[in-house]
């Protein structure tokens, strides 16, 4: 059993049955879908005896559609740092259960692709059930409301073009590509520019590659010319509207609207949490992908305390990638572009760093970057899995002793596989599993000799970005590029495949939750997407906000039916958000 794992067993009554208190202030969370006047439509409501006990219930309803199934309702105390959202039910119904909204002034949004909310004012809640019935109207500008997985299946092209809008996902939403006007040249020339950015830049926080001025100053490549053409063929380029029809996805329905979300605002209007995990203290420790900043969640209040990570190589992007619990309970962070990992306590909360040997190495369009990391199974024989980039080589999956900072690479034989790992994975005795998205193999490396062997993936091009592994050392993993979850069994050394239901989804991680389930999350397409891998079935919940999904950790509860919940960092919009299922 992994540390994670174990972690969130001990800690399932701790954390399972929480109830929300609002304490801390910032900000409202910006949305297009809601707006507030100065009057609330409050009704008292007589519930039941055999009614659970709600705060705030209500129907949501248009002029097009009537009683509105799968709607997303949010409610936010003013002043308070979380939102709680459900969905409305086949009746219509959306129900807020007591124990999650505490008395005071709430502002309600909604999520539905091709509607707004009629304002219904802000509402106050007094410690009665209230009724607050909401009416949608139809969206003035749909394109602006949809998801890239809509936008996938929207727009005209091949598979392989749209992996160039792909491509344009790993940094911002397709909303700024395909709304700009630029034309072909012109978009040829912001594709040239965008590949000379390290892998977390941002808008906000540009970094570029150590040989730009080299890479900018020759002509453009064949498929940059490609990739722009095709992009800017699908544009706006200056139109008033668009030359291919919008579809969208259904709302949820049935299972999918049987859920609670509660999201967590960050401190900082630049927060960018790409790992979020339950750490050994009932935190939720984060790392940030474009800041250089670690920090931990309470989630029965949403205070967050942070830490700042130190910069030894001034100039280069500061962000960190991968962060994971180690056996020993310490919370560990690979620190990308500053080619380090990061240690931290999280009794004392005292930070150590480990400088990675080639540090300093930069290659043509590459620096000296460590990716990911597993220290989920080092007290077996004191070694932790790196993934590391030596300058312009491809990466290589180091065991590296940190008291005696010995890293040995794993070397591969002549003729073997295509193996630079985007992943890096440990199973109980210690032995490392290896993904990459762009590879049609899983491999297996013995902790003891370091020799490799390689498991061929079904579905040609399938590939795997994240994954972890189980109690009976499992392998699972998101098949980015296939649109699936995969699954090794290292007893019968045979690899099982289930398909998203959603085409375009691109899941970036997975963790099974040891009962059912194995969890994982749209990057495209903001579901927070369950498996029950004993009957093949998906349920596909809708998140509240607009975000990036990257890696998925699940916790465990004491309920009834043992359901597991989800947490997800939101790399575009500074939320974490915890998704807890009702029904199984």
């Amino acid at each position: 059993m992994s540390t994670r794992r174990f972690n969130q067993l001990i800690l399932q009554t701790f954390i399972g049955g929480l109830a929300l208190n609002f304490m801390a202030c910032s900000p409202e969370l910006p949305t297009e879908q809601a707006s507030l006047s100065d009057e609330a439509v409050l009704t008292p409501v007589s519930v039941g005896e055999s009614s659970e006990p709600h705060a705030l219930t209500g129907t949501v309803t248009s002029s097009e559609e009537g009683l509105m199934e799968g709607v997303v309702v949010s409610a936010k105390k003013n002043g308070s740092t979380i939102t709680v959202s459900v969905v409305s039910d086949e009746d219509g119904m959306y129900r807020f259960p007591e124990d999650r909204l505490e008395p005071g002034i709430y502002k309600i949004s909604i999520r539905a692709v091709g509607y707004d909310l009629e304002d219904p004012g802000p509402v106050e809640l007094t410690g009665s059930l209230a009724q607050v019935n909401l009416h949608l109207t139809e969206s003035l500008d749909l394109s602006r409301q949809l998801t890239n997985t809509e936008w996938m299946i929207s727009a005209p092209g091949s598979f392989a073009e749209k992996q160039y809008l792909d491509d344009c996902t790993m940094c911002h939403t397709l909303q700024k590509p395909l709304r700009s006007s630029f034309e072909a040249d012109a978009m040829t020339s912001v594709v040239q520019r965008m590949s000379a950015h390290t892998l977390n830049s941002t808008v906000e926080h540009p970094h570029f590659k150590t040989a730009t001025p080299e890479m900018l100053s020759q002509p453009p490549t064949a498929e940059q010319i490609d990739k722009g053409r095709y992009i800017s063929s699908i544009n706006l380029s200056g139109a008033d509207t668009w030359q291919f029809p919008l579809k969208t996805l259904p709302r949820p329905k049935g299972k999918a609207t049987q859920v609670i979300f509660t999201t967590y605002e960050l401190p900082r209007s630049d927060a960018a949490p790409h790992d979020a995990v339950l750490g050994p203290d009932g935190y939720i420790w984060y790392n940030d992908f474009v800041t250089p900043y670690m920090g931990k969640l309470d989630p029965e209040t949403g205070e967050t305390f942070e830490f700042d990570i130190p910069i030894q190589k001034p100039g280069y992007a500061v962000g960190s990638h991968a962060l994971d619990v180690g056996d020993d309970g310490m919370i560990y962070a690979a620190a990308m572009h500053q080619a380090m990992v990061v240690k931290v306590d999280p009794a004392t909360n005292a930070m150590r760093t480990i400088l990675f040997p080639h540090w300093d190495v930069d290659g043509a369009t590459n620096d000296a970057r460590l990716t990911v990391l597993d220290p989920s199974a080092q007290s077996v024989d004191g070694h932790i899995w790196v993934n590391g980039y030596k300058g312009g080589e491809m990466g290589v999956a180091y065991q590296v002793d940190f008291e005696a900072n010995e890293w040995t690479p794993v070397i591969h034989p002549a003729g073997s596989p295509p193996h630079n790992a985007y992943d890096v994975m440990a199973d109980s005795k210690n032995n490392m599993y290896g993904i990459n998205m762009d590879k049609e193999h899983v491999w297996k490396t013995d902790a003891k000799t370091l020799k490799t062997t390689f498991f061929k993936i079904p579905t040609p091009g399938a590939g795997g970005r994240r994954g972890n592994v189980d109690s009976k050392d499992r392998l699972w993993w998101a098949q980015y590029r296939g649109n699936g979850i995969g699954m090794f069994d290292p007893v019968t050394e045979k690899i099982t495949e289930w398909k998203m239901p959603t085409p375009w989804t691109s899941p970036y991680d997975a963790e099974f939750d040891e009962e059912a389930y194995v969890w994982t999350g749209g990057m495209n397409n903001d579901l927070a997407i369950r498996l029950n891998v004993e009957t093949g079935e998906f349920t596909e919940y809708l998140l509240p906000f607009e975000t990036n999904i990257r890696n998925v950790d699940v916790q465990m509860s004491d309920n009834p039916h043992k359901l597991s919940s989800f947490w997800v960092g939101g790399q575009l919009n500074g939320l974490i958000t915890h998704v807890e299922p009702l029904v199984p």
